[in-house]
């Protein structure tokens, strides 16, 4: 049984949890499915439990987002940044996994008070860590054999066809592959949701559908401007997402001390233009790379030793400090402060070359948004977009903005979504950071320490 199986046998659970997690999904679209009579048993819910808007992290990237989720705590506490992120001292750039995460997560603590948890395809959990019951790693992981805690479980995921993630390659080659593939993975998704709902025990069952952030990066466009094909074929995914919602639902009303919860971690818009924040770095003199175009296979290590700063996606910005970086030479202290406030004050000033539309509206300082042990990690910079700009790493590119085909919707901060069944909570301004305490609190799992968040029930 591992480390976890004989803690609470026999023992009366006093709360369950279903958790889904709709990746991307805005609250306002939610809202619209439900007004317009898209969603009925979201409708139903709604009316029976609290459906809230919910701020994301910055940036508003998944893995950031639920990494604060499954921890409670900021990035300078939990460590993961972004997608992709760099070792200042030698410029390897790596992919931040649950290795890099400092911190116990939701289901590690849920484990560890005697809960039996069941986790499925939730971003930054690979590889997967051990856990009282069931760990199912999201994207990142290779394949599915090495995804899976423990790994005799497989077998049984196999057996269901499940996979790990749609193929965003194929995605890419036209609208109609993207249909196929997001709808074939949400075949799957589904499929072992309720098979594993019917067949393990549980107190925590979290199955994560990472379809619908897939669905909107292809499609939010063409569902927005009412394509005559894609936008039909939008809302029939959303169909789906709802009858996935009413059959967990009337299962539920036979369980008693049971509560069903959803979460989007981000919301929605469509693409104006991408930014590429680091072809602006070079306009204006702070970034120099040392062959136009740079060898890729060399990636930061062709900026120029005379660069000051340079970004990563999204819209993180570093300053090339001396002592920090690798050959820095911006001074700590008085210099670092001066370039910094410069660069920050310029990026508020600009604009769409097409459209003369201001591009961010804010430029955070690090210790602004983050506070922990691991804030030297951080970027210098985080600049927040305006909706519709959508801030972008390359290292070189010709051109300021660019509009494309393939990727048309983007991420956006204030428009995520929490739903928690059965209770009444007060619609308030509150973030991700809550999501983790109000899990513990419905479940009756004391807080462990340095949680960044508070619950939103009593």
């Amino acid at each position: 049984m591992g480390l976890f199986g004989k803690l609470r046998r026999g023992k009366e659970r006093p709360h369950r949890i279903v958790f889904i997690g709709l990746d991307g999904t805005p609250y306002t679209f939610m809202k619209r499915l439900i007004e317009e009579g898209r969603a009925p048993n979201a409708a139903r819910l709604a009316e029976q439990g609290s459906l809230l808007r919910m701020d994301s992290t910055w940036p508003w990237v998944s893995s950031v987002a639920w990494s604060t989720m499954m921890t409670g705590v900021n990035p300078a506490k939990h460590n993961i940044y972004g997608f992709i992120d760099r070792d200042p001292a030698t410029y390897k750039q790596f992919i931040p996994t649950s290795r890099y995460m400092k911190v116990k997560t939701l289901w590690e603590v849920l484990s560890e008070a005697g809960k039996r948890v069941v986790v499925v395809n939730v971003p930054v959990t690979y590889p997967p860590r051990q856990v009282n019951g069931i760990l199912v790693s999201g994207f990142l992981s290779p394949n599915l054999d090495k995804a899976v805690y423990p790994p005799a479980y497989v077998p049984t995921l196999k057996s269901l066809g499940y996979v790990v993630d749609a193929d965003p390659w194929k995605a890419r080659e036209s609208k109609d592959l993207a249909l196929q593939e997001v709808n074939a993975a949400l075949d799957a998704r589904i499929r072992t949701l309720f098979y594993l709902f019917d067949h393990e025990e549980w107190d925590y069952l979290h199955v994560h559908v990472m379809e619908t952030d897939r669905l909107h990066h292809f499609l939010w466009q063409q569902m927005e401007e009412r394509h005559p094909t894609y936008a039909p074929a939008f809302y029939e995914f959303y169909r789906r997402i709802d009858d996935m919602l009413g059959q967990l639902a009337a299962k539920l009303d036979a369980l008693p001390r049971t509560t069903l919860m959803w979460m989007a971690d981000h919301g929605f818009c469509t693409i104006k233009k991408e930014v590429y924040v680091n072809r602006w770095l070079m306009d204006r003199g702070w970034l120099k790379l040392r062959n136009v175009p740079p060898d890729r296979k060399k990636g930061l290590g062709e900026i120029d030793p005379s660069s000051v700063a340079y970004s990563l996606d999204p819209g993180r910005l570093f300053i090339r400090v001396h002592g920090r970086e690798k050959g820095g030479c911006v001074a700590p202290g008085a210099e670092y402060e001066s370039i910094r406030d410069e660069i920050a004050a310029a990026a508020l000033e600009l604009c769409d070359p097409d459209s003369g539309e201001p591009i961010f509206q804010a430029a955070f300082r690090r210790e602004e948004l983050y506070h922990g042990p691991y804030l030297e990690q951080a970027a210098d910079l985080i600049l927040a977009p305006y909706d519709g700009y959508d801030p972008k790493g390359p290292l070189y590119k010709e051109t300021l903005t660019y509009k494309g085909s393939e990727l048309v919707g983007m991420h956006t901060y204030d428009d995520a979504m929490l739903y928690v069944g059965r209770r009444t909570i007060p619609q308030r301004r509150f973030s991700v950071l809550n999501v983790m305490p109000t899990i513990l609190d419905v479940m009756g799992v004391p807080h462990p320490p340095g949680l960044d968040g508070e619950s939103l029930v009593g």
